[in-house]
C-alpha cells in the first residue's frame, strides 16, 4: 500500500512539473515571439535545402 502511494505521488509530481514547464515554455514563446519566428524562418530554409539534398540522393539511386 505504501509503495503504491509513493508511485502515485511520484506520478503526480511529474505531471505537475510537466504542466509547469509547458506553461513556462508557452509564456517564454509569447514573450520572445519575434525572436522565435526569426529562428523558425531561418530553420525552414535549412530544412528545405536538406529535403532537396535527400531527394537528390534518393533520385541518384
Amino acid at each position: 500500500m505504501a509503495e503504491e502511494k509513493k508511485a502515485v505521488a511520484k506520478t503526480a509530481l511529474k505531471v505537475v512539473i510537466g504542466i509547469a514547464l509547458l506553461v513556462l515554455g508557452a509564456w517564454l514563446i509569447g514573450l520572445w515571439k519575434v525572436d522565435v519566428l526569426t529562428v523558425i524562418r531561418g530553420f525552414l530554409g535549412m530544412a528545405v535545402i536538406l529535403a532537396g539534398v535527400i531527394t537528390l540522393a534518393i533520385a541518384k539511386e
